[in-house]
């Protein structure tokens, strides 16, 4: 509920600062005293969109802050979505405009987009006026009231999850029914690329060996001389090195008997002596082994080339990246042979959620159909005292071709305001203050079965008086009892009806003149329900009747 409001620089409201209470209140005044002010400033403080003009002249910014009790929304998901400060007993909505053109949106004192301030707005306040008649004729609207009259909360969640679900599988299947067909098409340009890969029969490693293997086979007669020389160097009959270690090596065991220092010296020349004649060996072996072969020599030149080709066709620098290529085309291939079998499993799951989706549709759609005779009657009931004594009313429920996110059914509210009338959408039939008694009777019944936020009636008692305006006065003083009701009006019917009665009143000061509203104590009320009964001025006929119709509010 809204606890309070204050207002800076609004208009022609310099400050106020007032404080509400829970149930039905009415707000009275002069056609002009600025019960519109304050209905707009509260528009804007939920969210709703501004210009400079509402800043008062002279003035470099207004401020605008309501304080509210959300205790009975549970709207702890929200603010925790949002990232916001949740205070269930003290929920403050503040709006900044300024003179530059800027605003400033803030809940609980963290700055908010005005996006989230308007979503959060609608949970609060629902302000009624005859413009908001209009969603009477709103297919949507008549279905959420069929909804929230049948009880339907959990069929809804349950049928939404599951439409979620089947929308997500039909955007799977068709993503990969594309991608399915794309590749088909790249299939030929794939598989060849694959078998030319395949063809080549890359091995790890092998491109450094071949290169390493070209080297010596373009250097073969160096290497081989040069390993000759390395042989002759190390066994030459005469100055060869191993000769000559063999015999350093018999003069050192020759000492070994008087010159003990002799052995160590004689141990390490046998070791050089067994490793030299051991490398002579091996380099007189190589020296064999090395020969220039062309046709191996062509070999590995042309099978570099393949190597090399394939390098420069796909953009890579090694054979481990043709590798790594080879088993993406692998993949691919595999994947698209898979295509198949995937699309026949998820359009298999595509149709078991759509057959499911019938199902929670068809629950739904009974349960609207079932309630909608009852709602139809339980309106009429409502509305037929309010001077539509011959209406008739009809809930027509239509099937949809398709489901979508509501369900299958099209809703609408067929009205007749006379006996031989032919029933048609109410959009297109009823008159403006047939509408406007046809939603507060919505309303009224609505608040039966669920927590609304804050109504304000503005002025939807236009067009009415007398008894009538009595009946509608009972139905919001009713309404009141679930929840908080405000109603802006200018009967004294209706006006007599409320818990609480505050009067907008302009109030001229040296320079200017502003707008006020305050709450009326019971010897005000009475003069003011008199006023509005008897005009400017009061006479004891219009105070005695006053008192008699706020002594019939108890």
């Amino acid at each position: 509920m809204l606890n309070s409001l204050y207002i800076q620089n609004f208009v022609l409201i310099d400050s106020l600062d007032i404080r509400f209470q829970e149930g039905f209140s009415v707000i009275t005044g002069e056609t002009g005293a600025g019960k519109s002010i304050i209905l707009g400033a509260l528009s804007l403080v939920l969210g709703q969109r501004a210009d400079g003009k509402s800043i008062q002249q002279g003035a470099d910014k207004c401020v605008i802050e309501a304080v509210f009790d959300i205790s009975k929304y549970q709207l702890e998901p929200f603010f925790l979505e949002k990232d916001l400060e949740y205070d269930a007993a003290c929920c403050i909505l503040r709006r900044e405009l300024y003179a530059s053109g800027k605003s400033r949106a803030f809940v609980n004192d963290s700055p908010v987009s005005l996006s989230i301030l308007k979503e959060l707005g609608t949970r609060l306040i629902d302000i009624h006026s005859q413009h908001q008649n209009l969603l009477l004729g709103d297919t949507h609207f008549q279905l959420r009231v069929v909804d929230v009259m049948a009880e339907n909360q959990i069929l809804l969640i349950l049928y939404k999850k599951e439409y979620s679900r089947y929308q997500g599988l039909r955007k799977e299947l068709k993503a990969l029914e594309q991608k399915a067909a794309q590749t088909k098409q790249e299939e030929d340009y794939i598989r060849f690329q694959l078998d030319q890969l395949l063809e080549a029969s890359l091995k790890e490693g092998e491109q450094e060996e071949l290169e390493q293997e070209q080297e010596t086979l373009s250097h073969a007669e160096e290497i081989k001389g040069s390993l000759y020389k390395v042989s002759q160097l190390l066994e030459g009959e005469e100055m060869g090195a191993v000769q000559l270690l063999k015999e350093a090596l018999s003069t050192a065991e020759g000492l070994e008997s008087y010159f003990p220092k002799a052995k160590e010296m004689a141990e390490r020349l046998r070791s050089a002596y067994i490793d030299l004649d051991d490398l002579a060996s091996e380099a007189d072996s190589l020296k064999e082994d090395v020969e220039y072969n062309p046709e191996r020599m062509d070999w590995v030149n042309e099978r570099l080339n393949v190597i090399y080709s394939l390098e420069q066709k796909h953009h890579v620098s090694g054979v481990e990246e043709l590798l790594a290529l080879q088993a993406h085309f692998q993949k691919q291939l595999d994947e698209i042979g898979s295509y198949e079998e995937q699309i026949a499993e998820l359009t298999q799951l595509v149709a078991a959620s759509y057959e499911e989706l019938l199902q929670q549709a068809a629950v739904l759609g009974a349960q609207r159909r079932a309630a909608a005779e009852q709602i139809a009657s339980q309106l009429v009931q409502m509305v037929t005292p309010l001077g539509m004594p011959n209406v008739r009313f009809r809930i027509d429920i239509l099937a949809k071709q398709e489901p979508d996110a509501d369900g299958m059914d099209e809703v609408r509210f067929m009205f007749a305001a006379n006996k031989n009338g032919e029933l048609q959408p109410v959009a297109q039939t009823a008159s403006g203050g047939e509408i406007s008694r046809l939603m507060l009777c919505i309303k009224a019944m609505i608040a039966g079965f669920t927590a609304l936020p804050t109504i304000i009636f503005d002025e939807v008692d236009t067009g009415v008086s007398g008894d009538i305006a009595d009946k509608m006065g009972n139905i919001m003083k009713d309404l009141g009892d679930k929840m908080q009701v405000f109603a802006i009006t200018h009967l004294p019917q209706i006006a007599a009806k409320g818990s609480a009665h505050y009067y907008v009143y302009k109030e001229d000061k040296d320079e200017k003149t502003v707008t006020r509203i305050k709450p009326l104590s019971d010897e005000e009320r009475v003069q003011e329900v008199a006023r509005m009964l008897s005009g400017a001025s009061l006479t004891k006929a219009s105070l005695a009747n006053a008192k008699d119709l706020l002594r019939k509010r108890r």
